[in-house]
């Protein structure tokens, strides 16, 4: 009874507070909420799971973009952005219920001790993670740790009889934020980027300079897929395009002041032809700085409109390491388009949102794209006139309304992908067939073909190969369809043969054989090589 008097005494003590006119009264009843669930609940409550779900419902009545994550998932997510993690340093595929090194980090404190490409960790400090259903999260758990300490791994290397035994010291090991670069033609770079993080430009610049020695004129910068990131990277791309003071992006919200961002003009390709690939998942960073290079008509866009992410989240870091990435403005680009999407189909630009109802909605935006002929059909897309902006430059007409339209539309290609070749891929049957392939000729392919061009000149995937691609299907269960095989059959055999090209070399020679069938990457080239682009950018 004791007790119950003393919080009964509290809340009338709230009930007070909240009754004077500066108390905002909205927290204080929040407050007193949490305080009797917690204290006069029949039953024991968990306080932190109570809170945190009332945050993640308060959250949920506002924008897309604004959200909660435990301090688990912050870990999580900032680590592609942050540039590195502290762990072994292998790039790895489950293959059979074994952990099947693809290639060891150059450099890396594995490649150190002797670790190779085809090698199969089969334990880790004495505890067996190969034959016992172990998860690929908990599997990197035990691979990852602090720099500097040290981890036993158990090996089995094909061709020799007995286990091999690894000591490891984990090391800071680099995400790099660039996927390729190389000269795709004379005279021709091509860099892919499929995020922004703390090391993007650096890694840019490098790149650049790399491709500049070796006669680089003209650039096609892919951020197809590329989701965004640190607004900071986004900026300083931009600035290695744009001249000194011209305009790369501004935010403004309810509370927050309009801030301008500048070029420095210090960038290191402000000349030379420009073309910029984008699609539906280009969002947010990539936006950024695909509207500015259009905006100021330094360069050409090729693809589909992008996603419409121009939302500025703040992080607000809570004491238990879990964070709040609160919405507290808009991105605009620097002819004033809106590169948020509405929130819901009958939002327009200022209006509220109507809470999980407008998730759900916002969700499905890119379907409806899909089923309304836009990502098939450029005469699909309609922009109302007041969505209309003009270039800085040559005040050639440009959209709002969300996302970044594109100079030259490029249709989703729908020729060659068909369900049968969906199934293949969603259940591992391409990845997997690979992988044995690869470990079955590993030696023979590296002595064949010592330089990446002649095997991209002489390398075929042949009939043997294809058979045990529809052998694994059926043990897959996956319906054999002839025609839907004869449809998918030239870009099930470029897929194979750029994975190859990637578990032999790297990701830039997976590239380097994709592209080749990629359709905006052959719409860039075309608008280079046959003087399109003149006839836009003057």
């Amino acid at each position: 009874m004791k007790k119950l008097f003393t919080i009964i005494i509290c809340i009338c003590a709230v009930t007070v507070q909240a009754q004077k006119p500066n108390n905002n009264e909205a927290l204080r009843k929040l407050q007193m909420a949490e305080f009797a669930i917690t204290n006069l609940y029949v039953d024991k409550v968990d306080e932190d799971k109570l809170v945190e779900e009332a945050i993640i419902k308060m959250l949920a009545q506002l924008d897309p973009h604004s959200t909660y994550n435990n301090a688990e998932e912050v870990k999580k997510m900032n680590e592609p952005l942050q540039g590195n993690f502290e762990g072994i340093g292998v790039q790895f595929q489950m293959m059979e219920d074994t952990l099947l090194v693809i290639q060891p980090v150059s450099n890396g404190p594995s490649e150190k001790v002797g670790i190779l490409a085809g090698d199969r960790i089969v334990a880790v400090n004495d505890s067996a993670i190969a034959g016992v259903k172990m998860s690929t999260e908990d599997i990197m758990s035990r691979l990852r740790g602090p720099k500097d300490s040290e981890v036993k791994l158990t090996v089995v290397r094909r061709g020799v009889d007995d286990a091999l035994y690894f000591t490891v010291k984990r090391d800071k090991i680099p995400i790099l934020s660039l996927d390729a670069s190389y000269m795709i033609q004379p005279q021709t770079g091509y860099i892919r980027i499929n995020r922004f993080g703390a090391t993007t430009a650096e890694e840019f610049a490098k790149a650049l300079k790399i491709l500049q020695k070796k006669g680089m004129k003209d650039l096609i910068l892919d951020l197809q897929g590329n989701g965004g990131g640190y607004l900071n990277a986004a900026i300083d791309l931009a600035n290695e395009f744009l001249k000194q003071k011209e305009l790369i992006v501004y935010t403004e919200g309810r509370a927050a002041r309009r801030s301008d961002f500048f070029a420095k003009g210090t960038g290191n390709f402000r000349n030379g032809r420009l073309i910029v690939l984008v699609d539906e998942y280009s969002a947010s960073a990539s936006e950024i700085v695909t509207g500015a290079i259009q905006d100021w008509d330094r360069g050409v866009v090729v693809g589909r409109r992008t996603f419409g992410k121009g939302l500025v989240q703040r992080p607000i870091d809570l004491p238990d390491g879990s964070m709040i990435r609160l919405t507290i403005a808009r991105y605009y680009t620097p002819s004033g388009r809106c590169i948020q999407k509405p929130y819901d189909s009958t939002a327009n630009l200022d209006s509220r949102p109507t809470g999980e109802n407008s998730q759900k909605k916002y969700n499905q935006e890119l379907i409806d794209r899909f089923n309304h002929g836009e990502m098939i059909h450029a005469d699909s897309i309609h922009f109302a006139d007041s969505l209309k902006a003009q270039t800085k430059r040559m005040g050639r007409t440009v959209y709002g309304g969300g996302g970044i339209m594109p100079d030259f539309f490029v249709p989703i290609d729908t020729t060659q992908y068909t369900d049968y070749h969906r199934n293949l891929v969603a259940k591992g049957v391409v990845i997997k067939a690979t992988t044995s392939y690869i470990e079955k000729h590993r030696k023979e392919l590296q002595g064949k073909y010592k330089k990446f061009e002649t095997f991209d000149g002489k390398f075929e995937i042949d009939d043997n190969f294809l058979t045990e691609i529809r052998t694994l299907a059926e043990k897959e269960k996956i319906k054999f369809d002839e025609k839907q095989y004869s449809q998918s059959l030239p870009l099930i055999k470029t897929q194979l043969k750029a994975l190859i090209a990637r578990d032999l070399w790297d990701m830039n020679e997976y590239f380097r054989v994709m592209n080749t069938t990629n359709n905006s990457v052959q719409q860039a080239l075309k608008v280079l090589n046959e003087d399109i682009y003149s006839t836009i950018i003057r």
